[in-house]
């Protein structure tokens, strides 16, 4: 795959990837009675994965690449905007950045949230991957890939602790059944 390919089918999935947070958001959002902000550092910590596996000597966005990085870089990034337009849309108004509940907050256990507890956060894990096939290279892209779990795990904790005071059983029953954010790992 040619470098300037690359980079379209880049930016057209990250673009496909954003727009139903930016839709949500322009629907508005439900005021939260509780943030918990030791989330960020979650994100903080997910970010500098990000930012590890795009950055390179400058030669390598000027390289080529197998054929099969590509495809398999298309087929994680088409994953991760089917479960974030499905997520989002189920989670519509409680939807947020920092990790929070709303007053009419309500335990969503629908669409992709039958599978995995956070989609949003799996199909932020997909991204990095794409990323990580179309430009990764060693040692970066194992440090960029532990950064994005670690910070993962830390929004996890975070939010399901929110919700286990907020919902209780209800929350400890879905947590039995169904695994944080990769499918089939408990």
């Amino acid at each position: 795959m040619s470098p300037l390919i690359r980079l379209i089918v880049m930016v057209a999935v990250w673009g496909a990837w954003m727009v139903p947070f930016f839709v949500n958001r322009a629907r508005g959002q439900g005021k939260a009675v509780k943030i918990d902000p030791r989330a960020r550092l979650g994100i903080v910590i997910g970010s500098a994965g990000f930012f590890i596996a795009n950055t390179h000597r400058p030669g390598v966005w000027g390289e080529s690449i197998e054929l099969w990085r590509g495809a398999l870089g298309v087929v994680l990034g088409m994953f991760a905007i089917l479960l974030v337009w499905t997520a989002v849309g189920n989670l519509g108004k409680q939807w947020r950045v920092d990790a929070g509940l709303n007053a009419d907050h309500v335990l969503v256990q629908s669409g992709a949230y039958r599978v995995v507890r956070h989609p949003i956060y799996l199909s932020m894990i997909l991204m990095l991957a794409m990323n990580i096939a179309m430009v990764g290279t060693l040692p970066g892209w194992p440090i960029a890939l532990a950064l994005g779990i670690a910070g993962t795990e830390i929004r996890v904790r975070v939010e399901d602790s929110l919700l286990s005071t907020r919902f209780g059983a209800d929350f400890t029953e879905w947590q039995k059944r169904v695994p944080a954010y990769l499918p089939w790992v408990r």
